[in-house]
């Protein structure tokens, strides 16, 4: 701990000397462009759908905006996630990350919806985002909006602790020609290629493609499983006809190596066998949206999706198609804002492969969802006082209809201040793994006897329940401070367990074929049951301030205090001690940036994280640090530093029980842009 305390010092140290530099100008990124308060009015949409500033949403939203990712450094879209407060981001081996948002994270983020341009990443397999497949050209970003607390009146099943809603710049933005390659430690290798043109009537497009290399993490065996290769490219139109219409299409295809170590139990000795191999992943989507405007205002948007995701695992494989249609329409009615829409969405499963002890039955099934949603915003008092009521209305295949209700209340007792308050009831549905799935798992032996649990999935698995209540405090001092708070409570009941469903006895018969008749074995029956409830408590504090034109800093502490308990039953995994565990009570980090003389930038980051005592995972803290010089002539050169405090530290307890050390790197990266 004295070692880290040391280098925050000489972080401060190198922040005040850089602090104490003036630029000579002409940086066109440079941090003079906008102000604290500018950068406090920019639009997002993930509050209701429709565009409106940051500062005036009832929410507890952050923007994380490309130029932030870019001077993080970061590669990942995980990684850009830990600019954001209240967002748990750990990264479990080379290329898996557990993300979570105030509580509950894993690595499917099975409480946080997750979006690229409105297209939803959801998978219905194990309900939750498999974080290693998404993916987009970093510099093409425009901002991601992260919404904390619950989400599902607007989006849906799911949102019921955050939205994660990734959008990528117009075309109009990314005229021109960027080509970027680089490489180090870790990063071995990566090159990024994009092309922006018109027809100068209207039409915009462009075409990218990226591929990188990444070495494997620090392992306690030496056993380097978990490098990583990949490769994406695609395509955005966008046309525009007059005022009233505009239309996008566009599209992304990818090809992915990744290594991964898994835990595989058979009925024939030896009973667990920890399996290293890759992991073949690819897919590709299309996206087209029409949005009108009418002359009094009045907005509508309709946008479709095709989804083809494909995964082959050591352990299992699935293909799965997925298409989506969605529309949305705003009217405004004197002191009243309606906002309406519908939607529908299905996504057909086939499970490819059965490893030892591993069934989906059946195998082929397709998961449909029904929604709709109305939101009413109504102005009490002009410019002060909104109150919003609305409601999500959906069915799905795993449940009968189901409501997502929320009431907001904004007061903006001046144009800078907004205090705000709220109640939202979210729901996550049921997924296969919940209602279809059966794993047979090795726990020891008894009386000469090897000992299996067989974990049966649950036909009458109910909805996970949370009812939200949330408040929050902005405020814009001068116009370069601003501070933003938001506090919450949260009650979940019906939250998933894994119990015992009887008394062990000795299995004749399996479910399933073995290569080699098995010796005789016990069986201890297991249940996927929602026998946990409780509450979580917190909040987060982001200020920032912009002390000259050419420094910015920016902060940010988040408190979590998580209280679950069990219904009835006995507990085989899922303990409320092993999920108030896994998530970190505290969090907080300082981001610092510069602009100085001779067009160079200097970013410094500088994270706390407290321990995960359910994993045996220790507190740690961590810096970054990124240098850019850019010529005269459109070319930057940058080097980039990551975990600069330890040569490794750990974040997550990897499966099956491995605790993978997150390495030290350094990368160069050399870009030209015209």
């Amino acid at each position: 701990m004295r070692s880290s305390a040391g280098r925050a010092a000489l972080l401060l140290l190198l922040a005040l000397k850089a602090a104490s530099q003036t630029p000579d100008g002409g940086n066109p990124t440079s941090l003079k462009q906008l102000s604290i308060e500018q950068l406090s009015q920019i639009e997002v949409t993930s509050p209701s759908k429709a565009p409106t500033p940051a500062y005036r949403s009832p929410v507890a939203i952050y923007v994380i905006t490309g130029e932030d990712i870019r001077r993080s450094g970061v590669t990942t879209l995980p990684d850009a996630l830990r600019l954001a407060p209240g967002v748990e981001v750990a990264q479990i081996d080379g290329n898996k990350w557990s993300i979570g948002i105030r509580g509950f994270g894993t690595r499917l983020s099975r409480s946080v919806l997750v979006l690229i341009d409105g297209r939803s990443v959801y998978t219905p397999l194990f309900a939750g985002t498999y974080w290693e497949v998404q993916d987009t050209l970093l510099e093409d970003v425009d901002r991601i909006e992260v919404i904390r607390g619950p989400g599902g009146t607007i989006w849906g099943p799911n949102a019921v602790n955050g939205v994660i809603n990734i959008i990528t710049k117009s075309t109009k933005d990314t005229q021109g020609l960027y080509a970027s390659a680089g490489g180090g430690n870790v990063e071995q290798g990566f090159a990024n290629f994009r092309y922006g043109g018109s027809n100068g009537e209207g039409l915009t497009y462009r075409v990218y493609a990226k591929g990188y290399t990444r070495g494997p993490e620090e392992h306690p065996d030496r056993d380097n499983f978990d490098d990583w290769r990949g490769a994406q490219s695609g395509f955005r139109v966008d046309w525009s006809r007059g005022e009233r219409d505009s239309f996008t299409v566009q599209g992304d295809v990818y090809k992915e190596d990744d290594g991964e170590r898994v835990g595989v139990s058979s009925y024939v000795p030896p009973s667990t066998v920890n399996v290293d191999g890759n992991a073949d992943l690819s897919g590709g989507n299309v996206l087209a949206r029409w949005t009108r405007k009418f002359d009094n205002g009045d907005t509508f948007q309709f946008q479709t999706y095709y989804d083809r995701t494909n995964r082959y695992e050591p352990n299992l494989g699935e293909r799965r198609d997925t298409f989506d249609l969605d529309y949305i329409q705003q009217t405004t009615r004197g002191r009243q804002v309606f906002r309406y829409g519908a939607g529908a969405r299905a996504s057909n499963g086939r499970f490819l492969e059965v490893a030892s002890g591993l069934v989906f039955d059946p195998a082929n099934v397709t998961d449909y969802l029904l929604t709709g949603f109305l939101e009413d915003d109504i102005t009490l008092v002009d410019r002060k006082l909104t109150l919003m009521l609305g409601s999500k209305f959906l069915r799905t295949n795993f449940t009968p209809a189901d409501f997502e209700p929320s009431v907001r209340l904004m007061w903006t007792p001046t144009e800078k201040q907004t205090i705000w308050a709220s109640f939202t009831h979210a729901v996550r549905t049921p997924s296969r793994a919940d209602e279809d799935f059966y794993l047979s798992s090795f726990l020891g032996q008894s009386n000469g006897l090897e000992l299996f649990a067989r974990f049966n999935s649950n036909p009458d698995f109910a909805p996970e329940l949370m009812n939200g209540y949330e408040v929050g405090y902005r405020k814009l001092i001068g116009k370069n401070f601003y501070l933003d708070f938001a506090g919450f409570f949260n009650h979940y009941h019906d939250l998933f367990s894994q119990d015992l469903d009887g008394s062990p006895f000795l299995e004749t018969a399996l479910p399933f074929p073995e290569p080699v008749e098995p010796p005789l074995h016990a069986l201890i029956p297991a249940q996927f049951r929602n026998d946990l409830y409780g509450q979580t408590t917190g909040g987060e504090i982001a200020p920032e301030w912009k002390p000259t034109k050419y420094w910015k800093l920016r902060g940010s502490y988040s408190y979590l205090h998580m209280d679950l308990k069990k219904a009835s039953g006995t507990a085989l995994g899922g303990t409320p001690q092993s999920v108030e565990g896994s998530s970190p009570q505290h969090e907080a980090d300082v981001q610092s940036s510069f602009d100085l003389p001779k067009r160079l930038q200097l970013d410094l980051i500088y994270r706390f994280v407290s321990g995960l005592p359910a994993q045996s995972v220790a507190a740690y803290s961590t810096g970054d640090a990124r240098i850019a010089w850019r010529t005269k002539s459109h070319i930057e050169l940058s080097v980039v530093g990551r975990n600069l405090f330890q040569p490794f530290h750990v974040e997550y307890l990897g499966d099956p029980g491995t605790l993978v050390g997150i390495r030290r790197s350094l990368y160069v990266t050399l870009a030209w842009m015209r």
